[in-house]
């Protein structure tokens, strides 16, 4: 089996280190495996498959000789460095928001337009950790019968902002148990220990958070629908792991719940899992899981469902692996 030269953009962040371990779960089949991070992170030692590799710096001459880089870093870097991995011939595969929305860069979720792969040039968008969860869970079902409208509120854990997400929770937590007074905060915009904060990014002018923006912006391109309707509220959690979504779908037909929920049992990647998931269950596992469906009382074209996803694992990592795997067997590679 042809073995392939992989490089992964921030390999100390929490999505980077989740990639590697990723990596060698599903045996992807690497020749050579390089870890690139900040100045900060040089030198460190990461060990997979029982070698040890060491951090190394980024610089535009890191990638010569590569055939697939994975992003875990912020927009600017991905931005910055996206010309030079696509001018040394590997393709990119980019967890940022840096190129989602751009018309000549597919953005995939594999259960559900794995044929996007095929048009890349260079370039492939990894989806939002929210959108690639609500979407597994609606997919399904949209296949049957098709959505209209997706109304959506997201629980998601904080180490959706990265490892200092989980230091501001894990701090407050403890100053509060123990009666100390000096709470602060700087990854969220209030303490989020002990607490809910209704805002994931920036407000736009339209009211809406950029999170809750991406997730409508990302459905429609990923579903190839211009007119798909999206109603997104998104709320970050004191939970550490693990986003959860309560999400109501108006469909075409009438709604039939057991043809819904033999489909999302025989979905890949789908655990329908009765009477309800909570972020507990579903930590350290690539697949998604869907309780608590049920008819709307007062319109039997709507069905309302909860359903939780590792957002570190098929939210972000295990997706965009899986994404380097299509061009394993599209022979893109």
């Amino acid at each position: 089996m042809k073995e392939y030269n992989i490089a992964i953009l921030g390999a100390t962040g929490a999505v980077g280190r989740t990639m590697i371990k990723i990596l060698e779960e599903r045996n992807f089949p690497i020749k050579d495996l390089k870890l690139f991070a900040s100045s900060a992170s040089v030198g460190k030692i990461i060990r997979f498959k029982n070698k040890e590799i060491p951090v190394q710096e980024i610089t535009n001459d890191s990638f010569v000789n590569l055939d697939i880089v994975f992003g875990a870093v912020g927009n600017d870097l991905a931005k910055k460095f996206a010309p030079e991995i696509v001018k040394s011939g590997a393709i990119f595969i980019d967890n940022s928001s840096a190129f989602r929305l751009q018309d000549d860069i597919p953005l995939i979720i594999p259960e559900i337009n794995p044929e996007d792969v095929q048009h890349h040039n260079g370039i492939i968008a990894n989806p939002n950790c929210a959108t690639i969860i609500g979407l597994m869970a609606c997919y399904p079902i949209h296949k049957i019968n098709p959505i209209k409208k997706i109304t959506v509120s997201t629980y998601q854990a904080v180490s959706g902002a990265g490892n200092k997400g989980i230091d501001e929770l894990e701090d407050q937590t403890y100053k509060l148990s123990n009666n100390q007074k000096n709470i602060t905060f700087s990854v969220f915009p209030q303490q989020i220990a002990f607490n809910l904060i209704p805002q994931i990014g920036e407000f736009e002018k339209n009211g809406y958070s950029k999170e809750e923006m991406k997730f409508v912006h990302e459905s429609r391109k990923i579903l190839h629908s211009s007119e798909f309707e999206v109603n997104c509220t998104c709320v970050r959690v004191p939970v550490i792991r693990c986003h959860s979504e309560s999400i109501t779908l108006e469909c075409t037909n009438e709604i039939e719940l057991n043809k819904i929920k033999n489909v999302l049992k025989k979905f890949n990647g789908i655990k329908l899992y009765e009477p309800y998931p909570t972020p507990l269950e579903c930590n350290d596992q690539d697949l998604i899981y869907v309780g608590r469906i049920r008819k709307d009382p007062f319109n039997s074209y709507t069905v309302n469902l909860w359903c939780c996803g590792d957002q570190l694992r098929k939210g972000a990592a295990t997706n965009a692996i899986q994404i380097a795997e299509l061009l394993i067997h599209d022979k893109s590679l």
